[in-house]
C-alpha cells in the first residue's frame, strides 16, 4: 500500500498499539467491533483499551477511519515494512554511530531468521563491504571526550 506517509515519518508507538496495527496489517480493514473481539479473545482488552489505542492511532496518522452505517472501519496509511524500517532506524539514529553493528549483532543473535532471510542478509552485507568505512567514528561527544575505546 503506498501512501503520502510512506514518504514522512512513522509516529512512535507502544506495544499495545504495535499489537492493534498488525491485527489491522493482516487483515487490511477491520471494524472496531471485529478488532475488540479478536483483541478480547488475544489478550483479554477491554472494549475501552481497544477503542483507545485506536483513537491514538488514528491521531499518530497511522490509521484511517470511516463510517460504514453504524460501524467505523479501519485500514493502515501505512505499510507493516514501512513502519518497521522507520522504527528501527529512529533507534539506531539515537545510538552511539561506533556501536550499531554491534547492536545489530546482538540483535542477529537472538532473532529467529529464515535461510531465505539469512541469505538476503548476507548478500546485503557483501554488497555494503564494498563502500563501507573502515571504522565508523563515535557522534556522542566531542573528538576528546568521545568512547572510542569504550565497547
Amino acid at each position: 500500500m503506498e501512501d503520502k506517509m510512506e514518504s514522512g515519518k512513522v509516529s512512535a508507538i507502544s506495544g499495545s498499539e504495535w499489537e492493534v496495527m498488525r491485527v489491522i496489517w493482516t487483515l487490511k480493514n477491520v471494524t472496531s467491533h471485529q478488532l475488540v473481539e479478536i483483541m478480547q479473545q488475544k489478550r483479554q482488552w477491554s472494549v475501552s483499551t481497544v477503542k483507545t489505542l485506536l483513537s491514538r492511532l488514528v491521531a499518530k496518522k497511522m490509521l484511517a477511519t470511516r463510517k460504514d452505517g453504524r460501524q467505523f472501519v479501519y485500514q493502515p496509511l501505512v505499510t507493516e515494512m514501512f513502519a518497521m524500517s522507520q522504527t528501527s532506524l529512529a533507534l539506531f539514529q539515537d545510538m552511539c554511530a561506533m556501536k550499531v553493528g554491534k547492536a545489530l549483532l546482538a540483535d542477529i543473535k537472538e532473532l529467529t531468521l529464515s535461510k531465505n532471510d539469512i541469505d538476503d542478509l548476507m548478500q546485503m552485507l557483501q554488497a555494503k563491504r564494498k563502500t563501507a568505512p573502515s571504522e565508523i567514528a563515535c557522534n556522542c561527544l566531542p573528538r576528546e571526550h568521545c568512547c572510542e575505546g569504550e565497547q
